[in-house]
């Protein structure tokens, strides 16, 4: 996630009322209360209807007296018991219990499904903050029937913004360890009288809750031997060409798997899944006459629910059915032998800065979920208004927990954290008392420093649960701090090599003065992961949601974001990116051929390269978003993945992506444990042996020693001119031809099962012979050793 993704996304966000009084904050939905014995029956004033321009703009409201309620007990209530958070079955009904240190009352709520559509609350019980508090935690235990049944609660408290506190007694909010999260069904759907922010409500847990996992294991995969496929589930088979029965939802990637296995990929990279509002920046885009939506979902509400509108359940059974259809897209994804990380957004959630809305963390605790300046403000290094408090004690709990829940109840195989250095920053109100337990002398640490060995992370390195999946740091944040090489990683964090994606872009297109570090990239970045770190601590890629595509990166000097509706003023501006001569998708022939070979130049040295792969979604048949770099809002053909060119691409560019990822799999020099050493590979220049590392150097070569394959060449022409090249000398043996990626399909890969592949090998009888190799401009080679039947 990058900073002008957010403050694009920001921009967007409801223009509410800015909170100088309680009830201005975000319009809320009438909820006529319906209390049971234990609450205290009174006039309740609530908004009853709000009203505002384009549904996503600001909103007036109107209120209206509640009627005094009749009393219903469906209930047994008694005191409960402070752990374990959120609503827990035990003993024949529910434990309900809830972190909130500075509120001075609490409020169970109970709704009906039924009652959550009309705006009614079924019943609300009121804690006693003398039997139902133990420390800072409120819970209650409740039997009865809680079929189709709902919960929420309300906090009562000073409401001080500059002080940290937003508590408001006519706010139902979401308690932050829910399972599922229920509003609107259906994605992109407005709620009642458009509202965007439509009353949200918590699952509430049955015995009928279970899930067959037919035995399910983890895959556990060595992660050196991992090939990562960043995806977004409504985009993978939203587009009509998908033909799936269930299109944008977990059960619509269930139906396409089989392509992912067919690409080889083995693990599943998903954007964001924890539950979001799409309509959080609702607005008419007069550029494509359509409406923008977070169709990215970098804004979390809730991080135990999957995101409900993903699935094709919807809202049925209360969100049960979507839990088990996420469960079903791992469990099937792991019988397919691919593994499932998710794309996670601890650094800040959807309420925004102090004009967001109040959903839950702000509600219950705000001081203690958010980082906070002395007088009430947010940090903002996340660059979308406010910053998750990740080192505070009860925080960095509940990121564990959440993580624990997603390992252990859902089976996920790991993580990527977006904007993960803030998970390094120092908490509000920050001491080492607070942290450590002790104080320590001289310790001047303020609110959002950076930590060497930073108590989250700490925790989550060593927790016996999360030990045993993939951990993955954007180590970068909005905020100026970048750690990439140096993110606290206990030895097991990987990161996104931030540095690999710009240093490959460079090179590739003939910059030169990048051959050397080249050279390091595609060794698994050493110079970055020393200390003991391994070539797999890097996650390598090319292309990634936010900025150009594979085949845009080839297409496009320049940003073309006019469709965001910004002038083009979002997204990255600085692209590393070359079009081959012409801008746009309209251009010569011969554009377009060295657009295609530059193509497979990327995806080969993506796949030669130590460390972990990444490809990005759609690239592998060259995915076009028309130069849009920053496509955070368009839930249409932008981002939806193009079945019917794919299709059209399977014998050229998709099927050089699949023989190279086979033949990764298949060497086992690719994946290495450790960084190549002499022993194992030497590099090499025009001659054998003599490589260029000089700042006008634009070719770099090397052969690997592989037990697999014997011997594997590589070399890599990044000049505008053709280069004629000397083999190295094997006595007794032979370079055959593999790849060329100034070749066409389907001359650029050799494989074993091509009728011509003897032909084709003949043309170059001549050159070999002599241990020559002529490559054209911008073109990349691999060859394998093989006994000479001649010598």
């Amino acid at each position: 996630m990058d900073l002008t993704r957010c403050a694009s996304c920001f921009q967007y966000a409801p223009k509410l009322i800015p909170p100088s009084f309680r009830q201005q904050t975000t319009p809320k939905p009438n909820f006529t209360t319906i209390s049971n014995n234990h609450a205290t029956i009174s006039m309740t004033r609530m908004v009853v209807k709000a009203r505002g321009g384009g549904g996503g703009g600001a909103a007036e409201a109107e209120t209206a007296v509640v009627e005094k309620p009749k009393l219903i007990k469906r209930f047994q209530v008694s005191e409960g018991h402070p752990a374990p958070f959120g609503a827990t079955l035990r003993d024949g009904g529910v434990n309900f219990a809830i972190y909130s240190a500075n509120a001075v009352s609490a409020t169970l709520c109970l709704i009906t499904l039924s009652d959550l559509h009309q705006n009614r609350v079924t019943e609300q019980i009121s804690l006693d903050p003398l039997t139902n508090k133990t420390g800072d935690v409120w819970h209650v235990f409740l039997r009865g029937d809680f079929k189709a049944m709902l919960y929420g609660y309300i906090f009562d408290g000073v409401f001080s913004p500059e002080k940290g506190h937003y508590y408001d007694s006519s706010r139902i909010l979401l308690d932050p360890y829910a399972k599922a999260v229920i509003s609107r069904g259906e994605f992109g759907a407005l709620g009642p009288e458009d509202n965007c922010w439509p009353q949200m409500a918590c699952m509430v847990p049955t015995s009928e809750d279970q899930f067959d996992w037919e035995g399910d294991l983890p895959l556990r995969y060595p992660q050196r031997d991992l090939i990562v496929y960043e995806m977004h589930v409504r985009g993978f088979t939203r587009h009509e060409s998908s033909r799936t029965e269930f299109s944008g939802t977990y059960r619509g990637v269930v139906e396409k798997l089989d392509h992912l296995k067919e690409l080889g990929v083995n693990c599943i990279e998903l954007m964001p899944c924890h539950e979001f509002n799409e309509l959080e920046y609702y607005s008419y885009n007069s550029v494509l006459g359509d409406y923008k939506l977070n169709f990215w979902g970098y804004s979390t509400v809730n991080y135990f629910s999957p995101m409900i509108r993903y699935s094709s359940a919807g809202i049925d059974n209360c969100g049960r059915d979507a839990i088990n259809e996420f469960k079903h897209l791992v469990k099937e994804a792991h019988k397919r032998g691919i593994e499932v990380f998710m794309d996670v957004v601890f650094n800040h959630t959807a309420e925004g800065n102090e004009k967001g809305p109040i959903l839950s963390f702000r509600g219950v605790d705000n001081s203690v979920y958010y980082m906070l300046a002395p007088k009430g403000e947010y940090y903002n290094y996340s660059g979308c208004g406010n910053t998750f408090n990740c080192n505070h004690p009860v925080v960095r709990q509940f990121i564990l927990d959440s993580l624990r829940y997603w390992v252990t109840e859902m089976h996920v195989d790991g993580f990527r954290f977006d904007l993960a250095s803030i998970m390094t920053r120092s908490s509000s109100l920050w001491d080492s008392l607070n942290v450590y337990g002790n104080p320590l002398e001289g310790d001047l640490i303020t609110t959002g420093t950076p930590l060497s060995s930073p108590p989250l992370i700490d925790m989550m390195s060593n927790d016996p649960v999360l030990r045993g999946v993939k951990l993955i740091a954007e180590a970068w944040d909005t905020g100026g701090l970048y750690q990439v090489g140096t993110f606290p990683h206990w030895g097991i964090w990987s990161e996104w090599n931030g540095k690999y994606r710009d240093i490959v872009r460079q090179f590739i297109k003939g910059t030169v003065g990048f051959s050397g570090a080249f050279a390091e990239c595609l060794c698994g970045s050493p110079n970055l992961y020393q200390g003991g770190r391994k070539p797999w601590n890097s996650v390598n890629f090319v292309c990634a949601h936010d900025g150009f595509t594979l085949a845009d990166l080839v297409t496009y000097n320049n940003k073309h974001n006019f469709a965001n509706g910004e002038d083009n003023n979002d997204g990255e501006s600085h692209n590393n990116s070359w079009n081959c001569g012409q801008e746009g998708e309209f251009a010569s022939i011969s554009v377009k051929k060295l657009r295609k070979r530059q193509m497979r130049n990327f995806f080969l040295c993506l796949m030669v390269s130590q460390g972990v792969p990444m490809i990005c979604m759609g690239d592998e048949y060259g995915h076009t978003k028309g130069g849009n770099n920053n496509t955070y809002c368009h839930d249409n053909y932008i981002n939806y993945f193009r079945w019917d060119k794919k299709e059209e691409s399977s014998s050229d560019f998709f099927r050089f992506c699949c023989l190279m990822t086979k033949f990764r799999h298949e060497s086992e020099s690719l994946g290495l444990s450790d960084f190549p050493t002499a022993q194992r590979l030497q590099w090499h220049g025009h001659t054998p042996g003599m490589p260029d590392w000089s700042d006008t150097s634009r070719f770099v070569a090397f052969t690997l020693v592989d037990s697999v394959k014997g011997e594997i060449y590589v070399a890599f022409n990044t000049s505008h001119l053709p280069v004629m090249i000397t083999l190295p000398g094997r006595p007794g043996y032979r370079w055959d031809p593999l790849v060329d990626t100034s070749k066409p399909a389907p001359f650029d890969f050799l494989a074993d099962e091509l009728p011509e592949r003897d032909i084709a090998i003949k043309q170059y009888a001549q050159f070999l012979d002599a241990n020559l190799y002529p490559m054209l401009s911008y073109s990349s080679i691999s060859l394998l050793l093989s006994p000479d039947e001649n010598a």
